[in-house]
């Protein structure tokens, strides 16, 4: 039963972020027509339509009430997952060009690496030495695909990797959302995935009405929303409804700390789709994957061997506790 539950996990994952791998060469000829807020909104909001109708069928009306739970908390989750992630690395991807859906599949890679940064901050658990060895690793494969290789460019012209940033910030705002549903341990994944949703469109519409406001981006019209409308198609129901609800279920399974590993499997999908559009990756591009890959996944193996030893000197150190919990209901 915990062999089938581990590989639902597995699947769940993998699913997730094979749909997301394909969703930035997807964007890019989105991002001709619309501008990746009023995109966003549009996006999630179907999503969040698909979401509300699974949960109702599952669990009914009840699981919508929020009294007496924590719904500040998930609404800042809600924000940080889905106004943070989808507005800041589609706005970089929008930056960064033809080459866009490349760089943003690559930069998902950070997310192990911001991930223990993120639950050493809330949950003040540490990473080893060796892991800040691994993270160091990674991060040189991240910053040698982003150059090329070309490491002498990032210093004389900083300003050429400027999409950089929002696209590290917006996966940061992705594993704070991952990381959130913890907070939520009594929750099942169908409702952690829609309640904070539906809050985090609150965030969403806000800061659209914003921007229209200001004139900073342009009144959606039903030309553009036709345009992009195979496109919308795939991000809310695919990408959106499937992916994030697989990621959820899977994360709730192996953890986020294991769950975000998967995220290597974005950039291979999206090299693999934008070859496909003659879009192809340079062999330094290549290598610089490869060596955050293979980090990431020695990082992972070391912490699955610390947990098991740190397991057994427990054991070793109070055999007669193990048949006390097990008489503990």
């Amino acid at each position: 039963m915990q062999t089938r539950r581990y590989v639902t996990g597995l699947l769940c994952c993998l699913a997730a972020t094979i749909s997301w791998g394909a969703m930035f060469p997807v964007m890019t000829d989105a991002l001709r027509h619309m501008d990746p807020f009023t995109f966003t909104a549009l996006r999630y909001s179907l999503a969040g339509l698909a979401f509300l109708a699974l949960l109702l069928v599952r669990e009914g009306v009840k699981s919508l009430s929020l009294k007496g739970e924590r719904w500040g908390l998930a609404w800042l989750f809600g924000s940080a997952g889905f106004a943070g992630f989808g507005f800041l690395v589609f706005l970089g991807q929008k930056l960064a060009g033809p080459s866009g859906a490349l760089t943003a599949s690559i930069m998902m890679a950070t997310m192990p690496m911001l991930g223990m940064f993120v639950i050493w901050a809330l949950r003040k658990v540490r990473p080893p030495l060796f892991s800040f060895v691994f993270i160091s690793t990674s991060f040189a494969g991240i910053v040698t695909v982003i150059t090329k290789g070309n490491l002498h460019a990032l210093l004389v012209s900083p300003a050429a990797y400027v999409a950089d940033l929002p696209i590290v910030i917006g996966a940061l705002c992705w594993v704070i959302y991952t990381v959130g549903a913890s907070y939520f341990p009594k929750w099942s994944a169908y409702r952690y995935t829609t309640v904070t949703t539906l809050l985090g469109l609150t965030t969403v519409f806000a800061i659209d009405l914003v921007l229209l406001a200001l004139g900073v981006i342009p009144e959606p019209t039903l030309s553009a929303v036709a345009a992009v409308a195979p496109q919308l198609l795939y991000m809310a129901f695919v990408a959106g409804f499937i992916g994030v609800l697989c990621w959820n279920i899977g994360n709730k399974i192996l953890t986020p700390l294991n769950g975000v590993l998967f995220m290597d499997v974005v950039p291979i999908t999206a090299f693999t789709v934008s070859a496909l559009t003659g879009v192809v990756p340079v062999p330094m591009q290549i290598t610089g994957a490869t060596i955050t890959a293979i980090s990431l996944l020695m990082n992972n193996i070391y912490q699955r061997r610390r947990v098991q030893k740190a397991a057994v000197a427990v054991t070793v150190a109070s055999p007669a506790a193990t048949p006390l919990a097990k008489e503990c209901p």
